[in-house]
């Protein structure tokens, strides 16, 4: 059997790679010219991502990348602390969740895949397909195809695939939120390494953390109060602070310069992000979408997984995770089934579920960072409440103990 993938994100490479180790063949095609080596600021890989990639043996290469934040601690602009949660769960072995640069996990799950043989081909654009009997044919917009048992889409929020799969299919959803990243060399700014601060700023969201391990005693200073880190006689051994925002913001309303409304947005906080702002490359703004519940992941030889079956707003840290989790039961599936329409219902009854929750847990989060005024004060007094209550491991355990296996 041999499966055609479409799109090399972060899904089209791990997928490729757990149908190889079902014995299935895959062939990736990547609409892009070139690979996305430069693409993207930094994500979270949860603890439950992290042990579906262990399955395949590749999690130590993104570990190798990626800095351990297992914790999160969130304030309001005022610089109240609000409260703190675990970002996942340990897994046995005490591995945690983990930060990364996308651009790191892509081309580490991308030089893995064809590491271990897959053939990935650039400039691929999908705009149509056709099945027969026993097999489906992918064509390109460069006039090329390819033919297979299986395509499976792996193409994005903004799939391709699934308008051809099924043209009443939604079109994803904006958020109301662009997003922001970047990273700031000796910042002199002190926290703790590897604990997110999420800041609910009076106009925007922020959060940063510190990468490196302290070489003194280790603190947590509130975002209130910033400080240079020489007078606590200890500095992250990489000096990086790296930080990311959220600015509601009309949908296409875009400025020639994101830099300076992001500093107005930040500036009346009780914190240093506006500083840490503007001694940033901001660069441009990417709106944030995710997707309500798509009615039709599978038709006939095709499927859709990752974001391109149930795109999901960065505020759970869940996306790149859905997607591992997916090409480690798909693959299960396609073993253990007795044809390729069995095991894409398999799959489908499996994951839908868990992925619809995600990302309706996921939109809330959203909801909350672009709250107006009055839901704002209110969001700030009951946030504490909600946070204790959380604070139990066990309350996001359906999210972080979910075990995929082959």
């Amino acid at each position: 059997m041999q499966a055609l993938i479409i799109g090399c994100g972060i899904a089209g490479p791990v997928t490729a790679m757990a149908l190889r180790e079902v014995g299935i063949d895959a062939k990736i095609f990547e609409a892009y010219e070139q690979g996305a080596e430069d693409v993207g600021s930094f994500l979270n890989v949860a603890s439950n991502g992290l042990a579906a990639l262990q399955v395949l043996g590749a999690h130590h290469k993104v570990l190798s990348q990626a800095i351990p934040t297992p914790r999160m601690v969130m304030w309001s602009g005022s610089g109240k602390r609000l409260g703190e949660v675990a970002n996942g769960l340990r897994l046995d072995d005490g591995t945690v969740s983990h930060t990364v640069l996308r651009s790191d996990l892509y081309r580490t799950m991308r030089d893995e895949a064809t590491r271990r043989g897959i053939e990935v081909t650039y400039g691929k654009r999908l705009v149509s397909y056709d099945e027969s009997a026993r097999k489906v044919t992918a064509r390109f917009a460069d006039g090329t195809e390819a033919t297979g048992d299986l395509l499976i889409a792996c193409d994005g929020v903004h799939s391709r695939t699934r308008m051809i799969l099924d043209p009443q299919a939604p079109a994803a959803r904006y958020s109301g939120l662009y997003s922001f990243g970047g990273i700031v060399k000796d910042a002199g700014f002190t926290g703790e390494p590897g604990v997110y601060n999420m800041v609910f700023g009076k106009r925007a969201f922020f959060g940063y953390a510190e990468r490196g391990a302290w070489g003194g005693e280790r603190q947590l200073a509130s975002p209130a109060e910033p400080r240079a880190s020489a007078t606590m006689g200890a500095v992250p051994e990489s000096g990086e602070t790296w930080w990311f925002a959220n600015l509601p913001r009309r949908l296409g309303d875009v400025p020639e310069d994101w830099k300076p409304v992001l500093v107005r947005a930040f500036e009346d906080d009780a914190n240093f992000s506006a500083e840490l702002i503007r001694r940033s490359d901001v660069g441009s703004g990417s709106p944030i979408y995710d997707l309500p519940p798509v009615p039709v992941w599978h038709r006939g030889r095709v499927l859709l997984i990752g974001d391109a079956a149930h795109a999901t707003s960065p505020s759970s840290g869940q996306g790149a995770s859905l997607a591992v989790e997916d090409a480690v039961v798909l693959a299960r599936c396609l073993r253990d089934s007795g044809s390729h329409t069995e095991a894409f219902e398999r799959f489908e009854a499996e994951r839908r579920p868990r992925a619809e929750r995600v990302v309706a847990y996921s939109r809330t989060i959203s909801n909350s960072k672009a709250a107006g005024p009055v839901a704002r004060v209110f969001r700030d007094l009951m946030l504490p409440f909600f946070l204790k209550k959380s604070a139990s491991q066990e309350s996001l355990a359906w999210m972080y103990r979910y075990q995929a296996s082959l």
